[in-house]
């Protein structure tokens, strides 16, 4: 008897499969469209039944244009997927990124994962465990906090003075030009490369791609945008199960390029008999400007952190955190880079205002440097204009270029207004933060840093009130993230910035090669700049006041 049922049943199945197919489709669609109740909030109608609709708009490489476009058509909240939504208001942001409010990344951030040997490696970036990020964050925090920026600062001095060099050397001059935003990563390569490891990968020296690094990187997110959007894929594509089991068990290599580099900085670090990969040695780090040795690069101190709360820290996660600042050191830095510059070359203007600053601090003696041009962070730290100009491009031009999402309570939460049920993906985006009118003034598509700095001209209550916008606007800045998720390697970016730009300009006139060329944007959740062909010519270093009458005066006696 049940062999008959099951029969009939076969035969059913086999006779009207498309009408069943078809009626699963629909409920399936139906039931994303009213999901969670998130079928009040505006947005395309295709979003609403399919996280398709936004990995394809995601894979078009130009996510914030289609955000900025919807907000601007439907409001502060719109519905990007069955399950999640943007989130425009900067009030929100206190809410979704807020200090023990609950809420926790998605799983966008575990595509993130770097492989090792066939282990996917959650980092502090890309964890969706607050407790576990809570732990480990408490074992490196002090690596990152400002106060330690001086013990890294002959770090970064090395590389820096290198750059100029290699910058004067290959590109002053050339009619050929530089692929500046190309270039400016090499830097940043090196100079978290000798900060981790004290040892440079050789970037900058060999004016390469070493190892394919950059390449491999830049295919990496062009991967990982689009795939968050719908992250169990990553279990079929890069992180498939059967692919990471060959590679743990030796039959394929699926470890990271990246991952591969600090591995072997890690065994030349814990047995100094022990080369990572011979066949490839590093390029020598030279003594110009090297640290001293007492001064602890970050992987000591994630050594160290690993001694001391052996419990928690082991020798896998000392490897994530070499791995990450690689990943996320390089990426980000170099974009805020070339945006500056790229800011900067098309408003001739406020690159002159920078360097009437920059000349006149030279000219009043405020530079220890006035042979290679180099500028320390305390000295960058006294040139208001420079960092209104760099504030203005972080505005304009913030890495990231997708929401920060993060998953709603299971309670629930009231955000900017709007009560939204546990489970929901939320976010905002800086692209979209950085332009709403009420914190940044109306021309916010406009780079201006003036915006940044307070009319010494006004008095009382006026200048009160523009110190108060300025304070609130640098509460909104959004471009290294917000709340205890905050980018952990944000000071020591900032570090790179703010010596690497003054100090190229005071050496060096920079210009487009061609004027009328813009640059191409590529938002592969990191918003990368491609076309940005620079020229260099040497600039004479401007002296204090004086010093070029006394030396004239011994050269003529």
């Amino acid at each position: 008897m049940l062999g008959l049922e099951n029969s009939v049943i076969g035969c059913f199945i086999a006779q009207f499969w498309l009408p069943i197919t078809l009626s699963a489709i629909l409920a399936w669609l139906v039931k994303n469209r009213y999901h969670n109740g998130l079928n009040k909030y505006p947005g395309p109608f295709l979003a609403s039944l399919t996280d398709l609709w936004r990995l394809w708009d995601v894979y078009g490489q130009r996510p914030d244009i289609t955000h900025r476009k919807l907000h601007a058509k439907y409001g502060d909240v719109v519905r990007l997927g069955p399950n999640t939504l943007s989130f425009a208001d900067p009030k929100a942001l206190k809410t979704i990124y807020g200090l023990n409010k609950g809420f926790v990344k998605s799983d966008f951030y575990v595509v993130q994962q770097s492989v090792l040997k066939g282990d996917a490696l959650a980092s502090l970036f890309s964890t969706t465990d607050n407790n576990f990020h809570a732990q480990f964050r408490r074992c490196v925090n002090s690596a990152f906090a400002m106060s330690a920026l001086v013990q890294y600062e002959p770090f970064v001095d090395n590389t820096t003075k290198l750059f100029l060099k290699q910058t004067e050397k290959l590109f002053a001059g050339n009619p050929a030009g530089c692929d500046f935003t190309q270039w400016l990563q090499f830097y940043a390569f090196d100079v978290i490369g000798e900060i981790t490891y004290s040892k440079r990968h050789g970037f900058v020296e060999k004016n390469e791609d070493i190892d394919g690094i950059v390449h491999y990187l830049g295919n990496l997110f062009l991967y990982v945008a689009p795939i968050g959007q719908i992250p169990w894929l990553d279990r079929i594509f890069l992180k498939n199960p059967i692919y990471l089991k060959l590679s743990s068990m030796g039959f394929i290599d699926a470890t990271f390029p990246v991952a591969r580099f600090a591995r072997a900085r890690m065994l030349e670090r814990l047995n100094p008999n022990v080369t990572g990969d011979p066949s490839k040695p590093l390029l020598p780090v030279s003594t110009e400007g090297k640290a001293e040795p007492k001064s602890p690069d970050l992987l000591s101190k994630f050594l160290a952190a690993r001694d001391a709360r052996p419990d928690f820290m082991n020798d896998v996660l000392v490897q994530t955190m070499a791995v990450s600042m690689a990943f996320a050191g390089s990426e980000t830095t170099a974009i805020s880079l070339a945006s500056v510059f790229y800011y900067l070359l098309r408003n001739p203007s406020a690159l002159k205002n920078l360097l009437k600053e920059l000349d006149n601090a030279a000219r009043a003696g405020d530079f220890s440097d006035y042979e290679t041009g180099l500028v320390t962070w305390t000295e960058s730290q006294k040139l208001p204009y420079l960092d209104a100009c760099i504030k203005e491009a972080f505005r304009m031009h913030p890495a990231a270029g997708l929401p920060l999402e993060r998953i709603v309570p299971e309670s629930g939460a009231e955000i900017a207004g709007h009560f939204v049920k546990g489970g929901t993906i939320v976010g905002c985006s800086a692209w979209i933060i950085h332009r709403r009118p009420e914190i940044w003034g109306e021309d916010v598509d406009i780079y201006r840093p003036e915006r940044w700095l307070v009319d010494e001209k006004l008095k009382g209550e006026e200048k009160e009130e523009q110190e108060k916008r300025i304070r609130e606007m640098n509460g909104m800045m959004f471009q290294f993230g917000m709340g205890s998720r905050t980018c952990i390697g944000k000071n020591i970016s900032l570090l790179e910035i703010y010596k690497v730009v003054p100090s190229l300009l005071r050496q060096f006139e920079i210009r487009f090669k061609d004027p009328n060329q813009e640059w191409k944007l590529v938002n592969a959740w990191f918003v990368k700049q491609q076309n940005f062909q620079a020229m260099f010519e040497v600039r004479d270093l401007v002296k204090p006041a004086g010093t070029e009458e006394k030396g004239e005066k011994i050269a003529s006696s």
